[in-house]
């Protein structure tokens, strides 16, 4: 299993200058896979959709200061030389395809190919209404961009007619510098959009938190996905957001040592290894693991030493 880590891209305290650089040189330094950033466009004070993570449905409270996930990964690039640098994800639909497949392209040309391009559909409604985007066809729309991401990256001429978009035969770069294009991983538990990652991206981004057997489920939609479109279900990278908290001494002499109480990912440096190795098991090929709302969101070497040790798990 390969190891990422989010970067420090949202709250005032933690998304700065010097953590982003921090976080990115020692990440290399230290052999890990791959940086990512996420994007949210507003915070609202009301939100129409709740969110699911939070006991009350607020959006959380660091997604009020965030950086761009773009320009993000763009500086971070500029102070790394190989680690690999992943969306996880732009709302793909929020933004017009053709200025996106370049940003994408630019970015990959500048970081020398290291892009994965993580990319999902969105589900609040209130960042729906400020992009001007409607949530009827949202899922049909979809289909359509992934594929013209696709094209601009690979096809001389790109020309597209479609019921959402439509391009005139033209000339769009630069393209990618990886061939055949910059790798698409696509957000979502639907099945539509298991479907649309059988028939049209490398791989699926998901988030575990509490349980194991819903993304076991999700796995076998996928592999069902592949069958019906005759795909190698081994071609589809399978990338989980995880969020460890290692606490110095647990309680084993309760309830806290049995997986069945004990919430994922919480624990001793050896229960939170021994999850993530499961998590290994089950066909997770990268985790992401996101320190951003833990007791050392604002301290990099603990992130890193952490992370250092979790990666003997698995490796």
């Amino acid at each position: 299993m390969r190891l990422g880590l989010r970067v420090p891209q949202t709250g005032r305290n933690v998304a700065t200058k010097e953590n982003i650089v921090s976080l990115a040189k020692q990440a290399e330094e230290a052999g890990l896979y791959s940086l990512w950033v996420l994007e949210r466009l507003i915070w609202p004070l009301s939100p129409k959709d709740k969110y699911s993570g939070t006991t009350d449905g607020r959006f959380p409270e660091d997604w009020q200061f965030i950086f761009d996930p773009i320009e993000t990964l763009t500086f971070a690039a500029s102070n790394t030389s190989k680690i690999l640098l992943g969306t996880s994800v732009i709302d793909m639909l929020f933004h017009n395809p053709v200025i996106l497949a370049r940003r994408f392209a630019t970015l990959d040309v500048l970081s020398e190919g290291r892009v994965i391009a993580g990319c999902g559909i969105g589900w609040s409604k209130d960042e729906y209404e400020v992009s001007n985007v409607t949530l009827e066809g949202r899922s049909k729309r979809a289909d359509e961009y992934v594929q013209i991401l696709e094209k601009i990256w690979t096809d001389d001429i790109i020309e597209f007619r479609g019921q959402f978009y439509n391009i005139p035969p033209s000339r769009i770069g630069p393209k990618p510098l990886q061939k055949p294009h910059v790798p698409i991983y696509l957000g979502g538990y639907s099945q539509k959009t298991f479907a649309r990652i059988a028939s049209y991206a490398n791989g699926w981004i998901c988030t575990i938190q509490d349980s194991l057997d819903q993304v076991k489920s999700n796995i076998c939609k996928l592999k069902e996905e592949c069958r019906k479109v005759n795909r190698d279900f081994d071609e589809i990278n399978i990338a989980a957001i995880l969020y460890p908290r290692i606490m110095d001494s647990v309680d084993k002499r309760g309830g806290l040592n049995q997986r069945k109480t004990r919430k994922l990912m919480n624990g001793d440096i050896d229960q939170v290894g021994d999850d993530i190795l499961e998590i290994k098991d089950i066909g997770v090929d990268q985790a992401i693991l996101n320190y951003n709302r833990s007791p050392i969101s604002n301290n990099i070497g603990a992130m890193i030493k952490l992370t250092k040790k979790l990666w003997k798990f698995v490796r």
